[in-house]
């Protein structure tokens, strides 16, 4: 048995299953009053065999063919579930019993995994998290960009804990107790914040100034401030550990250092990273384009990394003071090939002198993918190769359906793990004009 009662209290029942705590909220056992009571009672228990994952992380079984979703478990496994929420054509439940476990279920690294809604997957082994991730990819880009194509095995990172190089705890206006939580919100709850004293995948230097800065919030936050609560930035880059989201600081990628403001964008796993950029540039300049275009800029990371193997870099984005960065960084890194523009990504290819034939396009959107006109003229400027860089794929596969439509195929699709331990990745596709 892997499963037993750790303890009860306001009313949640709170269960550790192979090592991990999942919290069953059992608070009177009322039923609630805009509950469905079909396909399934309120908190009636049932006993799946877990099929698949979805890409937010949740198990998927059946019952008599109706879908249950229960969190924190690995296809193959068989759990009992408590039902507590029913949809049209699928059901959400509580975990409540391991009872045939998978050899890839592991112990995690946090206390409050199950509580803290920051991670998903700290229960499961890494190798078969990096197969997982490379399914969801798979699955993605088949139901939603209709894409039959190999995806190569999720990149690793090279470190799996203490990897992430920006956090942002939380925390509300004091309790009436006096005490005032400050991390990241509860699983499964819209505004409860739960207390992170440590985050096993922020890196150490993060974790050791934590407690400092937690303390600096608390009791420095002033009256109004801390009435309404506030977010907390701990960035960990070349000068240490910043919290002013206005202070400029550095981080080195490779031989190219990229400064920004400490509360701007940038990516936040920088063991990873040089191997992206890397790949990157390597399937831009495969077909030996000679010019490379940068949308979605940012302050240069794509076209600063990558310009050596052009003979010019363009960059565009729409932040003015991003661009700023990406000029300031060109000049730091010696990068004399590079120009950068302000201005929408769908007015990038206004007055571009590169030939289409020879220029590869690197694309690095926000989540919600490219704007329309931006792919519209994209497609009419027809570049030779186009690398699409995503954090997320279901996005990425509603753009590339327009793409390969427009008569552009697919030639490698490769996804990298930014973000050990949780549900997110970072999708890397390269596109040539088909024959």
């Amino acid at each position: 048995m892997v499963f037993s009662i750790v303890e009860a209290k306001s009313g949640e029942f709170v269960f550790r299953i192979a090592g991990c705590l999942c919290f069953v909220d059992c608070i009177g056992m009322q039923v609630p009053k805009n509950f469905v009571a079909e396909p399934f009672e309120y908190h009636q228990e049932v006993e799946i065999t877990i099929e698949s994952l979805t890409n937010l992380g949740m198990g998927v079984g059946r019952v008599d063919g109706w879908v249950v979703m229960v969190p924190f478990v690995i296809p193959g496994e068989r759990v009992k579930a408590r039902i507590f929420r029913n949809f049209q054509n699928y059901s959400d439940a509580d975990l409540i019993e391991v009872v045939e476990a998978s050899a890839s279920r592991v112990a995690p690294n946090c206390a409050l995994y199950t509580k803290c809604g920051g991670c998903q997957y700290q229960h499961i082994e890494y190798q078969r998290q990096l197969e997982e991730k490379t399914k969801h990819v798979k699955e993605l880009m088949e139901k939603l960009g209709e894409i039959d194509h190999p995806v190569d095995l999720a990149h690793g990172s090279p470190k799996v804990y203490n990897y992430r190089s920006k956090i942002t705890p939380h925390y509300n206006r004091p309790d009436r107790d006096g005490s005032q939580p400050i991390g990241f919100l509860q699983y499964g709850r819209r505004n409860q914040i739960v207390d992170v004293e440590q985050c096993p995948i922020a890196t150490d230097a993060i974790n050791a100034a934590l407690p400092e800065a937690r303390e600096v919030a608390r009791r420095e936050g002033g009256k109004k401030r801390r009435q309404r609560g506030g977010t907390l930035l701990m960035r960990n880059v070349l000068e240490g550990v910043v919290n002013n989201p206005q202070e400029i600081v550095s981080e080195r990628v490779g031989d190219v250092t990229f400064q920004f403001k400490a509360g701007e964008f940038f990516q936040n796993n920088p063991f990873i990273l040089p191997d992206l950029v890397e790949y990157v540039a390597s399937e831009a300049s495969v077909l030996g384009a000679r010019y490379l275009v940068d949308a979605y800029c940012g302050v240069g990371l794509f076209a600063l990394s990558t310009a050596r193997s052009f003979e010019q870099v363009a960059g565009v984005e729409i932040s003015e003071p991003a661009v700023r960065w990406a000029q300031a960084n060109a000049t730091i890194s010696g990068v004399k090939n590079a120009r950068f523009v302000i201005g929408k990504a769908e007015a990038i290819f206004n007055g571009l002198k590169f030939p289409g034939e020879e220029t590869a396009v690197v694309i690095d959107p926000p989540r919600k993918g490219c704007d329309a006109s931006f792919r519209e003229q994209l497609m009419q400027f027809r570049p030779q190769r186009i690398v699409y860089v995503s954090c997320d794929p279901a996005t990425q596969a509603r753009d590339l359906k327009e793409f390969v439509g427009s008569g552009y195929k697919i030639t490698r699709i490769q996804p990298f793990d930014l973000f050990p331990h949780t549900r997110h990745i970072e999708n890397v596709v390269s596109l040539s004009l088909a024959d």
